[in-house]
């Protein structure tokens, strides 16, 4: 491997790990020596890099710092179109658009040799089935954006139709189904909600408390709980 893609992949490296990480961790993983390790960390620094810590303690990166030019694994390269692909073709309008304009922003800024590889079409992704009552995707992400609460109205199988406020706080995609994970004021717990079971959306003023993210590691402990529970 070249000093400059081994320099590449050690800043993916630190990037990947949000506390200092110990050299020979990151020698182990590079497969490379301890010493290798200190003269890239070095290199690095000397380039603009802001990489504290010191041998013995561990390394972390400080974000905001890019190694031109901008380079890529032809793996990587195959995430990038295959998770584009299937943003355009199962998510909303908005995240399409935006999908596209970051694949352009790449290309942009990639070495020309490997402009090819982002419109190669190795790979084929299933546009989502139309669900005619399907609510717009975009008000949900911002009503989680902005942390806003939903007034809903939702067909429960099981049940009449009722109105809800939910503090929506995921999306989900499942197979052909898509749901929105939130914490629902009727039941004074957090629920599931099938988009196509959703009859309308609509944004309310109010805000819901907390960290959107804290609400979400709670129900994904729930979740987890709940799965344990099952399993045992």
């Amino acid at each position: 491997m070249s000093k400059s893609n081994r320099l590449f992949e050690l800043m993916q490296m630190l990037r990947r790990h949000q506390r200092p990480v110990p050299g020979t961790e990151l020698a182990r993983e590079a497969g490379v020596s301890l010493r290798t390790i200190y003269r890239d960390i070095a290199a690095l620094q000397a380039l603009g890099a802001q990489i504290d810590g010191e041998p013995g303690f561990g390394y972390i990166l400080k974000p905001g710092f890019l190694l031109p030019p901008l380079m890529f694994t032809e793996e990587e390269m195959h995430v990038l179109t295959l998770g584009a692909q299937w943003v355009s073709r199962q998510t909303d309008p908005g995240l399409a658009l935006a999908a596209e304009n970051l694949l352009g922003k790449i290309g942009a800024v990639l070495p020309v040799e490997l402009r090819p590889t982002l419109n190669e079409n190795a790979f084929h992704v299933g546009r989502a089935p139309a669900h005619a009552n399907d609510i717009d995707l975009q008000i949900v992400r911002q009503a989680m954006r902005e942390q806003r609460k939903l007034l809903i109205s939702y067909r429960d199988p099981k049940g009449p139709e009722t109105e809800r406020i939910i503090w929506p706080i995921m999306l989900g995609f499942v197979e052909t189904k898509r749901f929105v994970a939130g914490w629902c004021e009727l039941r004074q717990d957090f629920r599931l909600f099938r988009t196509d079971r959703i009859g309308r959306a609509e944004l309310q003023a109010g805000r819901y408390p907390g960290r959107r993210r804290d609400l979400a590691k709670q129900w994904r402990a729930k979740v987890d709980g709940e799965t344990a529970r099952l399993s045992g």
